[in-house]
């Protein structure tokens, strides 16, 4: 393992146990509170460190740091965050393990059917897929059939997520020319 690898695997389980803790708190700003938790602006950073896994070592060490940071990620947010008499703090941790490895392991698979078009097409593909599946099941196993209204909060952070998706374009291919040996990658991928 080198320290790259390291480095995404921390950031992976940081960004999971930080979204499970800010979804807890909707935003309470300009009518936002029954549309749009805090955790929508955090946990699309997650398929950034997925993606630019998948484009430097392929796709079966980015499933690894998936896996790590899925377990990494679980086993904080069960110390930190789980209030293990709250029954709606036990479902969120649930959804989100059960949305994230799923999201997951589906971006690394788009991502890595895309990754021979244009740059820009897998990053925001597998992104966008994986936040829409992340999304639904993470709010119905966390909120289903409680006073929390989780069809307008999944749709509201979905929202936010998408956005976010486009935004994070940006450090992506910062990020991907800092980190990757693109002569590597010059016969394969197109600019």
């Amino acid at each position: 393992m080198d320290k790259l690898f390291l480095v995404l695997t921390f950031f992976m389980g940081g960004i999971v146990l930080l979204s499970n803790y800010l979804v807890q708190f909707p935003i309470k700003f300009y009518g936002l509170d029954e549309i749009l938790t805090y955790g929508a602006f955090s946990y699309p950073v997650a398929f950034l460190i997925t993606d630019l896994a998948n484009r430097k070592y392929g796709k079966l060490i980015a499933k690894k740091i998936v896996y790590f940071g899925f377990f990494w990620g679980v086993f904080l947010t069960l110390y930190f965050s789980t209030n293990f008499s709250d029954l709606i703090s036990i479902r969120i941790a649930i959804g989100s393990g059960t949305a994230f490895i799923t999201a997951q392991l589906i971006d690394v698979q788009v991502f890595d059917k895309l990754r021979k078009k244009k740059w820009f097409i897998a990053p925001l593909t597998s992104s966008l897929v994986g936040s829409t599946v992340d999304t639904f099941i993470f709010f119905s196993i966390s909120f289903y059939g409680t006073v929390v209204n989780w069809l307008s909060l999944s749709l509201g952070d979905l929202t936010v997520k998408i956005f976010i998706a486009l935004v994070m374009l940006v450090p992506f291919r910062i990020l991907m020319s800092s980190i990757i040996d693109f002569s590597s990658f010059k016969k394969v991928i197109p600019n």
